[in-house]
């Protein structure tokens, strides 16, 4: 058994092991990060995505204006360290600009959700639970946009003055009836809307972060900056800065009251900010990778968290090295054998 453990540690990928979903809303990198066509699937790509992210970490998704996301997992359970950080996210956040002292520059906070594998088939198909960032307090939950397709026939409103082909290229409405368009800037050309998504309206639900954009002019010519968050959210601050990395800790359910989750196994990265920036583009979170930062621990936890609202309620325990599973306290092997 010793050994077992031992070569199962060694052989732990700290970093994505799999994308299980890719569902972007529309943006200007959409179709290019990665790349799409009209032929591909929600199947195809997921694949690309997970293509891009695993591993190396070498590649980049995008996940398009507000309400678009991403979920990925690894091969085994990121455990819960306290006092410790146990998981990063890359994504493309930097610090540029002179002017503004503060940590700002290029920050596109994403909201991450987490979630444990409460019925053990492999699939990211329980609770999520959103970790609770620096600006939990400030923002909406249960949020709602939805993305119309333009239509076939769409004449364009240009504005060349601010670099923008197209002011009335993508009609969006929330849940408040407040209406706007993501425009189309003349740097990305290519259609915005998923080239694989065969419906005229796309509806994304979520947490909405407060905004993070702040427009200034400089010479004549409007710029804009946008500024990082504390902690807890995606492409929100430098890869490798603490504010990249994220603690189990903070997750809380849907109520806002903490929870115990001694390990995760799948989590959800969703465009928090809800923002259009003239040619700069609307705000888009991208991932670039993440990584487990303790992937040789173990769950010293005995009990494992268990919802009361789920029925039939669903724990793990560990008991003599082996995770188990059980169902209203019958044990079953993680493979959901029955013993």
């Amino acid at each position: 058994m010793i050994h077992t453990i031992l070569a199962l540690l060694l052989t732990v990928n700290p970093f994505i092991d799999r994308v299980y979903e890719y569902t972007p809303a529309p943006g200007q990198f959409i179709n290019t990060l990665p790349v799409a066509t009209s032929e591909d699937t929600p199947a195809t790509m997921a694949q690309k995505a997970e293509d891009a992210l695993t591993n190396s970490e070498s590649g980049s998704v995008c996940l398009g204006g507000w309400g678009g996301y991403v979920v990925f997992g690894f091969d085994h359970p990121v455990v819960n360290v306290e006092g410790a950080y146990d998981f990063r996210i890359d994504g493309n956040a930097f610090y540029s600009d002179p002017s503004h002292p503060e940590l700002g520059g290029s920050s596109e906070p994403g909201v991450v959700f987490v979630s444990y594998d409460a019925n053990a088939n492999g699939e990211p198909d329980d609770i999520w639970y959103e970790l609770a960032g620096s600006e939990y307090v400030r923002s909406t939950r249960n949020y709602r946009v939805t993305y119309f397709r333009p239509a076939a026939d769409h004449v364009r409103t240009p504005k060349p003055s601010e670099d923008l082909v197209d002011t009335t290229y993508i009609l969006w409405r929330d849940i408040n009836g407040k209406t706007g368009y993501m425009a189309q800037n003349r740097y990305h050309m290519q259609s915005y809307y998923p080239l694989w998504m065969t419906a005229d309206k796309l509806v994304y639900t979520g947490t909405l972060l407060p905004s993070n954009v702040e427009a200034y002019q400089e010479e004549g010519y409007t710029k804009h900056i946008f500024y990082s968050y504390a902690y807890g959210y995606a492409d929100n601050h430098p890869n490798g800065a603490d504010g990249s990395k994220m603690k189990i800790d903070w997750a809380v359910n849907a109520a806002g009251q903490p929870v115990v989750l001694p390990a995760i196994h799948f989590v959800k990265v969703q465009t928090g900010v809800h923002e259009q920036c003239g040619w700069t583009g609307e705000v888009s979170t991208e991932v670039s990778g993440a990584e487990d930062l303790h992937p040789s621990a173990v769950p010293t936890a005995v009990e494992w968290v268990s919802d009361q609202d789920r029925k039939p309620s669903v724990r793990k325990v560990l008991r003599g090295g082996q995770m188990l599973i059980l169902r209203d306290g019958e044990p079953y092997t993680v493979t959901g054998q029955k013993i």
